[in-house]
């Protein structure tokens, strides 16, 4: 079956650049960190200090980029983290719902709104 790029550009995940995730399964199962990046298309956040790879890249002065093995971050599939609630500390699903004529996300757990 082949995908229609259509639906591939309406799709929405649950995190937002900058909200802070806990990584629920995987190798870096319990760690935390902020989004830097959503690829929509992909369905993957790049969370800082999660999913850090060792890459050997070679010298080149007119990028700027030191040669040597250096460490990168990787995007995580979306579905293996949770966003992490300002209020509670905890990892938890959001709904949302429309406040003062607005749509927020809320944290099902505790009922505080997570955007700021």
């Amino acid at each position: 079956m082949a995908k229609n790029n259509k639906a591939l550009a309406n799709k929405k995940l649950h995190t937002k650049v900058g909200d802070r995730v806990i990584v629920v399964s995987g190798k870096d199962k319990g760690k935390q960190g902020n989004v830097k990046e959503v690829d929509l298309k992909e369905g993957k956040v790049l969370v800082d200090g999660v999913n850090v790879v060792t890459k050997a890249q070679k010298a080149n002065p007119m990028a700027g980029v030191q040669g040597g093995l250096n460490k990168i971050a990787r995007p995580v599939d979306a579905s293996k983290v949770m966003i992490c609630c300002p209020s509670c500390e905890k990892a938890t699903r959001v709904k949302k719902v429309v406040k003062d004529g607005k749509k927020v996300r809320v944290c099902v757990k505790c009922g505080e709104t997570i955007d700021v």
